[in-house]
């Protein structure tokens, strides 16, 4: 580990406690944060935990001009035992690293990125919920902070983490089916863009979409590709899946799809579990032809927030295909009790997906 002992300094008003039966998603936040300088010519330096609050920033620095930010997300889970565990911390620390050079940031090495990751977590370690559907949620960030006035990546950069306790993603509760609007006129992200990777931009470029799609009653929409709007890439702000017939199919990782971390859990475990699973392009019209043949069986999206959110209506201007009749599937509920079960620490933990903070 290159950054050293990382210091905490504690804070002296601690936040109110919020009821965990009344968490909502990223709305409550911890006593604690964590953060890393990095200059061009000292490299990172600088880690300490310090109490939750405002950074401060010259109006000038880069990132609120140019956009150099992205960011991660992953959770930790306690679980009955009362240990607090958490999930594919490696994984998402190198997807992280892999991505921060498409946006000329320096990328915090792996290990000590998971360092500083359990050094937050376990300043904060009576934050962690152990209601069901509960979690802490953990959101590293990178972005620019050099004050200066012209396109060029910056030299001085500040890495963070901040944490909040969370209950379900969606209002309902866990695997509720959501209605989805195919979106066949804005594009998320591009070929050659950034869609490969957890930047800022990708998240704004999204909301016009969503916003126009919630005030027509949906909980979100599906991305198409950026060329011919097409085939099918990600739903919202997750990876998606269907199941035509006895197939388990997702698009091709591409540079305008993330390598989802949970997207790698649902290959893995339908690939034991003994289904077919295919990595392929889907157009929007197999997906249509598929429903009214009465072979479109699911169709879920997956990741870090909501796990698996199954989808139980696709719509565009024209048509509304009702999936599964607007119940949770079969494999849905299994990936999503697999997954949660291994999470809190009630089923094995084959793959080395967890790490235990002590």
């Amino acid at each position: 580990m290159t950054l050293g002992p990382i210091p905490v300094t504690r804070t002296t008003s601690p936040r109110p406690r919020t009821p965990e039966s009344e968490l909502g998603f990223g709305k409550v936040f911890t006593d604690h944060m964590l953060t890393v300088e990095w200059t061009a010519k000292t490299g990172w330096h600088d880690a300490k935990v310090v109490p939750y609050g405002p950074l401060a920033m010259d109006p000038a620095a880069s990132v609120l001009h140019y956009g150099q930010a992205m960011f991660e997300g992953m959770k930790a889970f306690r679980g009955a035992d009362g240990k607090i565990r958490l999930f594919r911390l490696m994984r998402h620390c190198q997807r992280m690293a892999a991505g921060a050079p498409r946006l000329c940031l320096p990328a915090l090495p792996p290990e000590d990125m998971a360092a500083a990751i359990q050094a937050i977590v376990r300043t904060d370690a009576d934050w962690v919920p152990g209601a069901p559907e509960s979690s802490l949620y953990i959101r590293p960030t990178l972005i620019a902070t050099e004050a200066f006035l012209g396109v060029r990546p910056a030299e001085r950069v500040l890495f963070y983490v901040i944490l909040s306790p969370v209950g379900a993603y969606y209002g309902g509760g866990a695997l509720t089916p959501v209605k989805i609007f195919i979106e066949r006129q804005l594009t998320r992200a591009a070929p050659g863009g950034l869609g490969a990777v957890k930047a800022a931009a990708n998240y704004a470029a999204s909301l016009q979409a969503a916003v126009r799609a919630k005030q027509d009653g949906y909980a979100q929409v599906l991305w198409l590709d950026g060329v011919k709007h097409e085939t099918i890439e990600e739903v919202g702000t997750m990876n998606l899946f269907v199941v035509i017939g006895d197939e388990l199919v997702t698009p091709p990782l591409s540079d305008s799809i993330l390598s989802g971390v949970t997207r790698d859990c649902v290959l893995t475990l339908g690939r034991e579990w003994g289904l077919k699973v295919s990595e392929r392009p889907i157009a929007v019209a197999e997906v249509v032809a598929a429903h009214k043949a009465g072979t479109l069986k699911e169709v879920f999206g997956s990741g870090t927030a909501a796990v698996i959110s199954p989808v139980g209506e696709l719509a565009t201007e024209a048509d509304r295909m009702v999936i599964n009749d607007g119940k949770v599937g079969a494999l849905s509920l299994r990936l999503y009790e697999e997954i949660t079960a291994i999470q809190r620490g009630t089923r094995p933990d084959t793959h080395g997906w967890l790490t235990v903070v002590d």
